[in-house]
Protein backbone atom coordinates (compact mmCIF):
# COMPACT_ATOMS: atom_id res chain seq x y z
CA UNK A 1 0.00 0.00 0.00
CA UNK A 2 1.56 3.29 -1.12
CA UNK A 3 -0.99 6.00 -0.37
CA UNK A 4 -0.88 8.61 2.37
CA UNK A 5 -3.81 8.49 4.79
CA UNK A 6 -4.69 11.52 6.94
CA UNK A 7 -6.71 10.80 10.10
CA UNK A 8 -8.41 13.89 11.54
CA UNK A 9 -9.67 14.73 15.00
CA UNK A 10 -11.35 17.87 16.29
CA UNK A 11 -12.74 21.01 14.75
CA UNK A 12 -13.69 22.15 11.25
CA UNK A 13 -10.39 23.99 11.06
CA UNK A 14 -8.53 20.71 11.55
CA UNK A 15 -10.67 19.14 8.81
CA UNK A 16 -9.76 21.98 6.46
CA UNK A 17 -6.08 21.74 7.34
CA UNK A 18 -6.06 17.98 6.79
CA UNK A 19 -6.78 18.67 3.11
CA UNK A 20 -3.68 20.90 3.06
CA UNK A 21 -1.66 18.22 4.87
CA UNK A 22 -2.59 15.72 2.18
CA UNK A 23 -1.50 18.15 -0.56
CA UNK A 24 1.75 18.96 1.27
CA UNK A 25 2.54 15.26 1.69
CA UNK A 26 1.85 14.67 -2.00
CA UNK A 27 4.11 17.59 -2.96
CA UNK A 28 6.83 16.08 -0.79
CA UNK A 29 6.52 12.74 -2.54
CA UNK A 30 5.60 11.00 0.72
CA UNK A 31 4.38 7.43 0.22
CA UNK A 32 3.07 4.64 2.42
CA UNK A 33 2.39 6.90 5.39
CA UNK A 34 -0.27 7.75 7.94
CA UNK A 35 -0.57 11.30 9.31
CA UNK A 36 -2.68 11.79 12.44
CA UNK A 37 -3.93 15.37 12.86
CA UNK A 38 -4.72 15.59 16.58
CA UNK A 39 -6.98 17.75 18.74
CA UNK A 40 -6.35 18.90 22.32
CA UNK A 41 -9.71 20.40 23.23
CA UNK A 42 -10.61 17.49 25.55
CA UNK A 43 -8.83 14.56 27.16
CA UNK A 44 -11.23 12.29 25.26
CA UNK A 45 -10.03 13.70 21.93
CA UNK A 46 -6.45 12.87 22.88
CA UNK A 47 -7.44 9.38 24.04
CA UNK A 48 -9.15 8.72 20.73
CA UNK A 49 -6.08 9.96 18.84
CA UNK A 50 -3.77 7.62 20.74
CA UNK A 51 -6.20 4.77 20.12
CA UNK A 52 -6.22 5.61 16.40
CA UNK A 53 -2.41 5.66 16.35
CA UNK A 54 -2.25 2.17 17.85
CA UNK A 55 -4.93 0.86 15.48
CA UNK A 56 -3.21 2.42 12.44
CA UNK A 57 0.07 0.74 13.36
CA UNK A 58 -1.65 -2.66 13.65
CA UNK A 59 -3.38 -2.27 10.30
CA UNK A 60 -0.37 -0.88 8.44
CA UNK A 61 2.77 -2.05 10.25
CA UNK A 62 5.14 -0.92 7.49
CA UNK A 63 3.73 2.59 7.03
CA UNK A 64 5.50 5.70 8.29
CA UNK A 65 3.34 7.16 11.08
CA UNK A 66 3.49 10.92 11.68
CA UNK A 67 1.59 12.88 14.33
CA UNK A 68 0.73 16.58 14.13
CA UNK A 69 -2.01 18.96 15.33
CA UNK A 70 -2.74 20.72 18.61
CA UNK A 71 -2.14 17.80 20.96
CA UNK A 72 1.21 17.07 19.33
CA UNK A 73 2.14 20.77 19.50
CA UNK A 74 1.38 21.00 23.22
CA UNK A 75 2.95 17.67 24.22
CA UNK A 76 5.38 16.63 21.45
CA UNK A 77 7.49 14.45 23.71
CA UNK A 78 4.45 12.43 24.77
CA UNK A 79 3.81 11.48 21.16
CA UNK A 80 7.44 10.96 20.25
CA UNK A 81 7.61 8.48 23.13
CA UNK A 82 4.88 6.30 21.63
CA UNK A 83 6.43 3.19 20.10
CA UNK A 84 4.09 3.39 17.10
CA UNK A 85 5.10 6.94 16.11
CA UNK A 86 7.91 7.64 13.65
CA UNK A 87 7.82 11.44 13.83
CA UNK A 88 6.04 14.53 15.13
CA UNK A 89 5.40 17.67 13.04
CA UNK A 90 4.70 21.00 14.74
CA UNK A 91 1.31 22.58 14.14
CA UNK A 92 2.87 25.63 12.49
CA UNK A 93 4.74 23.38 10.03
CA UNK A 94 2.11 20.80 9.14
CA UNK A 95 1.06 22.49 5.88
CA UNK A 96 4.64 22.75 4.57
CA UNK A 97 5.84 20.10 2.10
CA UNK A 98 9.34 20.23 3.61
CA UNK A 99 7.88 18.82 6.84
CA UNK A 100 7.31 15.58 4.96
CA UNK A 101 10.61 15.41 3.14
CA UNK A 102 10.42 17.94 0.30
CA UNK A 103 12.82 20.81 -0.21
CA UNK A 104 11.85 24.17 1.27
CA UNK A 105 9.63 26.28 -0.94
CA UNK A 106 8.19 23.37 -2.94
CA UNK A 107 4.73 24.59 -4.04
CA UNK A 108 1.58 22.72 -3.23
CA UNK A 109 0.08 21.00 -6.28
CA UNK A 110 -2.70 22.99 -7.88
CA UNK A 111 -6.15 21.47 -8.11
CA UNK A 112 -7.40 24.03 -10.64
CA UNK A 113 -9.34 22.32 -13.38
CA UNK A 114 -10.20 19.29 -11.26
CA UNK A 115 -13.47 18.67 -9.46
CA UNK A 116 -13.33 19.96 -5.90
CA UNK A 117 -15.71 19.32 -3.02
CA UNK A 118 -19.24 20.68 -3.35
CA UNK A 119 -18.94 22.12 0.18
CA UNK A 120 -15.51 23.30 1.37
CA UNK A 121 -13.96 24.98 4.41
CA UNK A 122 -11.75 28.03 3.99
CA UNK A 123 -9.43 28.97 6.84
CA UNK A 124 -9.26 32.75 7.25
CA UNK A 125 -7.95 33.08 10.80
CA UNK A 126 -5.49 31.20 13.02
CA UNK A 127 -4.76 31.25 16.74
CA UNK A 128 -6.44 33.00 19.66
CA UNK A 129 -5.60 35.95 21.93
CA UNK A 130 -8.09 35.00 24.64
CA UNK A 131 -7.38 32.84 27.65
CA UNK A 132 -10.50 30.90 28.57
CA UNK A 133 -9.66 29.02 31.74
CA UNK A 134 -10.52 25.59 30.29
CA UNK A 135 -8.71 25.91 26.97
CA UNK A 136 -5.24 24.93 25.75
CA UNK A 137 -5.84 25.90 22.13
CA UNK A 138 -3.77 29.14 22.35
CA UNK A 139 -0.80 26.95 23.34
CA UNK A 140 -1.31 24.78 20.26
CA UNK A 141 -2.30 27.49 17.79
CA UNK A 142 -0.53 30.64 18.97
CA UNK A 143 -1.85 34.23 18.83
CA UNK A 144 -4.62 35.38 16.49
CA UNK A 145 -3.52 35.94 12.88
CA UNK A 146 -5.83 36.88 10.02
CA UNK A 147 -5.31 35.82 6.41
CA UNK A 148 -5.25 39.01 4.27
CA UNK A 149 -8.52 39.55 2.36
CA UNK A 150 -6.86 39.33 -1.06
CA UNK A 151 -5.51 35.87 -0.23
CA UNK A 152 -8.90 34.74 1.04
CA UNK A 153 -10.60 35.93 -2.14
CA UNK A 154 -7.98 34.21 -4.31
CA UNK A 155 -8.41 30.90 -2.50
CA UNK A 156 -12.20 31.18 -2.62
CA UNK A 157 -11.98 31.84 -6.36
CA UNK A 158 -9.85 28.72 -6.79
CA UNK A 159 -12.37 26.64 -4.87
CA UNK A 160 -15.28 27.95 -6.93
CA UNK A 161 -13.37 27.27 -10.17
CA UNK A 162 -12.89 23.66 -9.06
CA UNK A 163 -16.62 23.14 -8.48
CA UNK A 164 -17.26 24.26 -4.90
CA UNK A 165 -20.77 25.64 -4.43
CA UNK A 166 -20.67 26.44 -0.72
CA UNK A 167 -17.75 27.82 1.27
CA UNK A 168 -17.65 27.86 5.07
CA UNK A 169 -15.29 30.43 6.58
CA UNK A 170 -13.48 28.94 9.55
CA UNK A 171 -10.87 29.84 12.16
CA UNK A 172 -9.90 29.23 15.76
CA UNK A 173 -11.52 32.53 16.83
CA UNK A 174 -13.33 33.46 13.63
CA UNK A 175 -15.00 36.64 14.89
CA UNK A 176 -11.55 38.04 15.78
CA UNK A 177 -10.83 38.23 12.05
CA UNK A 178 -9.20 41.51 11.05
CA UNK A 179 -8.25 42.73 14.53
CA UNK A 180 -4.55 42.27 13.69
CA UNK A 181 -4.83 43.95 10.27
CA UNK A 182 -4.84 47.52 11.53
CA UNK A 183 -8.59 47.89 11.83
CA UNK A 184 -9.06 47.88 8.05
CA UNK A 185 -11.45 44.94 7.92
CA UNK A 186 -13.65 42.61 9.96
CA UNK A 187 -15.38 39.27 9.50
CA UNK A 188 -18.49 41.02 8.21
CA UNK A 189 -16.46 43.14 5.78
CA UNK A 190 -14.60 40.05 4.54
CA UNK A 191 -17.86 38.16 3.98
CA UNK A 192 -19.32 41.12 2.06
CA UNK A 193 -16.18 41.37 -0.08
CA UNK A 194 -16.33 37.67 -0.93
CA UNK A 195 -19.97 37.87 -1.98
CA UNK A 196 -19.28 41.00 -4.06
CA UNK A 197 -16.17 39.69 -5.82
CA UNK A 198 -17.47 36.15 -6.37
CA UNK A 199 -21.03 36.47 -7.69
CA UNK A 200 -20.63 32.92 -8.99
CA UNK A 201 -20.43 31.57 -5.39
CA UNK A 202 -24.01 30.56 -4.50
CA UNK A 203 -23.58 30.01 -0.77
CA UNK A 204 -21.36 31.37 1.99
CA UNK A 205 -21.50 29.97 5.51
CA UNK A 206 -19.78 30.79 8.81
CA UNK A 207 -18.38 28.43 11.42
CA UNK A 208 -18.38 29.06 15.19
CA UNK A 209 -18.91 32.67 16.32
CA UNK A 210 -18.08 34.32 19.65
CA UNK A 211 -21.30 36.14 20.65
CA UNK A 212 -19.29 39.02 22.13
CA UNK A 213 -17.44 39.75 18.86
CA UNK A 214 -20.08 39.72 16.11
CA UNK A 215 -19.51 42.97 14.24
CA UNK A 216 -22.17 45.35 12.96
CA UNK A 217 -21.31 44.67 9.31
CA UNK A 218 -21.94 40.96 9.84
CA UNK A 219 -25.35 41.70 11.36
CA UNK A 220 -26.18 43.88 8.34
CA UNK A 221 -25.09 41.14 5.97
CA UNK A 222 -27.23 38.53 7.71
CA UNK A 223 -30.23 40.76 7.06
CA UNK A 224 -29.35 41.82 3.51
CA UNK A 225 -27.53 38.95 1.79
CA UNK A 226 -29.52 35.82 0.90
CA UNK A 227 -26.30 34.07 -0.18
CA UNK A 228 -25.07 34.22 3.44
CA UNK A 229 -26.67 31.11 4.85
CA UNK A 230 -29.20 31.51 7.71
CA UNK A 231 -27.28 29.41 10.23
CA UNK A 232 -25.24 30.72 13.17
CA UNK A 233 -23.24 28.48 15.48
CA UNK A 234 -22.37 30.25 18.73
CA UNK A 235 -19.56 29.56 21.18
CA UNK A 236 -21.65 29.81 24.37
CA UNK A 237 -20.13 27.13 26.68
CA UNK A 238 -22.55 27.73 29.58
CA UNK A 239 -25.87 29.32 30.43
CA UNK A 240 -24.86 30.40 33.94
CA UNK A 241 -23.25 33.79 34.57
CA UNK A 242 -20.99 32.66 37.42
CA UNK A 243 -19.67 29.71 35.42
CA UNK A 244 -19.12 32.00 32.42
CA UNK A 245 -17.02 34.29 34.63
CA UNK A 246 -15.02 31.34 35.92
CA UNK A 247 -14.49 30.24 32.35
CA UNK A 248 -13.29 33.80 31.58
CA UNK A 249 -15.78 34.14 28.78
CA UNK A 250 -16.66 37.65 27.63
CA UNK A 251 -20.43 37.35 27.31
CA UNK A 252 -23.28 36.88 29.79
CA UNK A 253 -26.36 34.70 29.63
CA UNK A 254 -28.43 37.77 28.76
CA UNK A 255 -26.05 38.69 25.95
CA UNK A 256 -26.29 35.18 24.48
CA UNK A 257 -30.08 35.36 24.47
CA UNK A 258 -29.94 38.84 22.93
CA UNK A 259 -27.82 37.49 20.05
CA UNK A 260 -30.40 34.75 19.44
CA UNK A 261 -33.26 37.26 19.42
CA UNK A 262 -31.42 39.66 17.13
CA UNK A 263 -30.56 36.90 14.64
CA UNK A 264 -34.20 35.82 14.40
CA UNK A 265 -35.42 39.40 14.06
CA UNK A 266 -33.04 40.01 11.14
CA UNK A 267 -33.51 36.59 9.48
CA UNK A 268 -36.62 34.75 10.70
CA UNK A 269 -35.64 31.46 9.02
CA UNK A 270 -32.25 31.33 10.80
CA UNK A 271 -31.24 28.16 12.65
CA UNK A 272 -29.00 28.46 15.71
CA UNK A 273 -26.45 26.07 17.13
CA UNK A 274 -24.00 26.28 20.01
CA UNK A 275 -21.10 24.70 21.85
CA UNK A 276 -21.79 23.90 25.51
CA UNK A 277 -19.56 22.37 28.18
CA UNK A 278 -21.09 20.02 30.73
CA UNK A 279 -19.59 19.63 34.19
CA UNK A 280 -17.23 22.59 34.37
CA UNK A 281 -15.50 22.75 37.80
CA UNK A 282 -17.75 24.12 40.58
CA UNK A 283 -20.87 23.80 38.37
CA UNK A 284 -23.81 23.30 40.74
CA UNK A 285 -27.05 21.60 39.76
CA UNK A 286 -28.72 25.01 39.61
CA UNK A 287 -25.99 26.34 37.30
CA UNK A 288 -26.35 23.30 35.07
CA UNK A 289 -30.12 23.76 34.95
CA UNK A 290 -29.54 27.27 33.62
CA UNK A 291 -27.58 25.75 30.73
CA UNK A 292 -30.43 23.32 30.10
CA UNK A 293 -32.91 26.20 30.12
CA UNK A 294 -30.71 28.25 27.76
CA UNK A 295 -30.97 25.52 25.11
CA UNK A 296 -34.75 26.00 25.01
CA UNK A 297 -34.81 29.77 25.54
CA UNK A 298 -32.37 30.37 22.69
CA UNK A 299 -33.98 27.68 20.52
CA UNK A 300 -30.71 25.87 19.79
CA UNK A 301 -31.29 23.33 17.02
CA UNK A 302 -27.70 22.16 16.54
CA UNK A 303 -25.92 21.45 19.79
CA UNK A 304 -22.29 20.38 20.30
CA UNK A 305 -21.86 19.12 23.88
CA UNK A 306 -18.39 18.70 25.38
CA UNK A 307 -18.03 16.85 28.70
CA UNK A 308 -15.49 18.89 30.66
CA UNK A 309 -12.07 17.31 31.08
CA UNK A 310 -9.13 19.05 32.78
CA UNK A 311 -6.32 20.13 30.49
CA UNK A 312 -2.78 20.55 31.88
CA UNK A 313 -1.55 24.11 32.41
CA UNK A 314 -5.05 25.63 32.49
CA UNK A 315 -6.56 27.50 35.47
CA UNK A 316 -9.69 25.33 35.39
CA UNK A 317 -7.60 22.23 36.03
CA UNK A 318 -6.74 23.69 39.45
CA UNK A 319 -10.38 24.35 40.37
CA UNK A 320 -12.52 21.87 42.38
CA UNK A 321 -13.44 19.12 39.93
CA UNK A 322 -16.77 17.32 39.55
CA UNK A 323 -17.16 13.55 39.61
CA UNK A 324 -16.62 12.12 36.09
CA UNK A 325 -19.84 10.12 36.34
CA UNK A 326 -21.78 13.32 37.06
CA UNK A 327 -20.12 15.07 34.13
CA UNK A 328 -21.10 12.21 31.83
CA UNK A 329 -24.68 12.27 33.13
CA UNK A 330 -24.98 16.04 32.60
CA UNK A 331 -23.58 15.79 29.09
CA UNK A 332 -26.23 13.17 28.28
CA UNK A 333 -28.98 15.43 29.66
CA UNK A 334 -27.75 18.37 27.60
CA UNK A 335 -27.71 16.25 24.44
CA UNK A 336 -31.21 15.01 25.18
CA UNK A 337 -32.44 18.57 25.61
CA UNK A 338 -30.75 19.51 22.35
CA UNK A 339 -32.46 16.65 20.53
CA UNK A 340 -35.78 17.98 21.78
CA UNK A 341 -35.17 21.55 20.61
CA UNK A 342 -33.89 20.29 17.26
CA UNK A 343 -37.13 18.35 16.72
CA UNK A 344 -39.15 21.41 17.78
CA UNK A 345 -37.30 23.51 15.21
CA UNK A 346 -37.61 20.86 12.48
CA UNK A 347 -41.32 20.32 13.10
CA UNK A 348 -42.00 24.04 12.72
CA UNK A 349 -40.37 23.91 9.28
CA UNK A 350 -42.41 20.98 7.90
CA UNK A 351 -44.34 22.18 4.86
CA UNK A 352 -42.04 25.12 4.24
CA UNK A 353 -39.58 25.45 1.37
CA UNK A 354 -35.80 25.66 1.36
CA UNK A 355 -32.98 25.90 -1.15
CA UNK A 356 -31.10 22.59 -0.93
CA UNK A 357 -27.56 21.99 -2.17
CA UNK A 358 -27.15 18.42 -3.47
CA UNK A 359 -24.00 16.94 -1.92
CA UNK A 360 -24.34 13.42 -3.31
CA UNK A 361 -27.12 11.33 -4.87
CA UNK A 362 -30.18 11.43 -2.65
CA UNK A 363 -28.75 13.79 -0.03
CA UNK A 364 -28.51 17.56 0.24
CA UNK A 365 -28.05 20.39 2.74
CA UNK A 366 -30.73 22.99 3.46
CA UNK A 367 -29.79 26.64 3.64
CA UNK A 368 -30.31 26.48 7.43
CA UNK A 369 -27.82 23.56 7.58
CA UNK A 370 -30.08 20.53 8.17
CA UNK A 371 -29.54 17.40 6.02
CA UNK A 372 -32.31 16.70 3.49
CA UNK A 373 -32.97 13.30 1.91
CA UNK A 374 -34.14 13.63 -1.68
CA UNK A 375 -36.35 11.10 -3.43
CA UNK A 376 -35.23 12.11 -6.93
CA UNK A 377 -31.60 12.15 -8.04
CA UNK A 378 -29.84 15.36 -9.01
CA UNK A 379 -26.28 16.14 -10.08
CA UNK A 380 -23.87 16.92 -7.22
CA UNK A 381 -23.68 20.67 -6.76
CA UNK A 382 -27.19 21.39 -8.00
CA UNK A 383 -29.25 23.78 -5.89
CA UNK A 384 -32.95 23.04 -5.92
CA UNK A 385 -35.92 24.48 -4.11
CA UNK A 386 -37.69 21.72 -2.21
CA UNK A 387 -40.66 21.34 0.09
CA UNK A 388 -39.67 19.95 3.51
CA UNK A 389 -42.29 17.21 3.63
CA UNK A 390 -41.30 15.30 6.78
CA UNK A 391 -38.64 15.32 9.51
CA UNK A 392 -36.98 13.24 12.19
CA UNK A 393 -34.04 13.98 14.47
CA UNK A 394 -31.55 13.39 11.65
CA UNK A 395 -33.04 15.74 9.08
CA UNK A 396 -35.78 16.14 6.51
CA UNK A 397 -37.36 14.40 3.57
CA UNK A 398 -37.49 16.86 0.70
CA UNK A 399 -39.78 16.87 -2.33
CA UNK A 400 -38.81 18.89 -5.38
CA UNK A 401 -41.13 21.79 -5.91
Amino acid sequence: MSEVEVITFGCRLNAYESEGIARAAAAAGLRDAIIVNTCAVTAEAERQARQAIRRARRLRPSARLIVTGCAAEISPERYRALAEVDGVVANRAKLKPESYGARAGCPLPSVDGSRGPVRAYLEVQKGCDHRCTFCVIPLGRGPSRSVPPAEVVAEARRLVASGTREITLTGVDLTAYGADLGGTTSLGALARQLLAELPELPRLRLSSLDPSEIDLELWRLLSEAPRLMPHLHLSLQSGDDLILKRMKRRHSRAAALAVARRARALRPEVALGADLIAGFPTESEAAFERSLDLVEEAGLAFLHVFPYSPRPDTPAARMPQLDPALIKERAARLRERGEGTRMDDFCRRIGSESEVLVERPGLGRAAFYAPVRLAASEEDGAIRRVVLAAANGDGFVGVFR
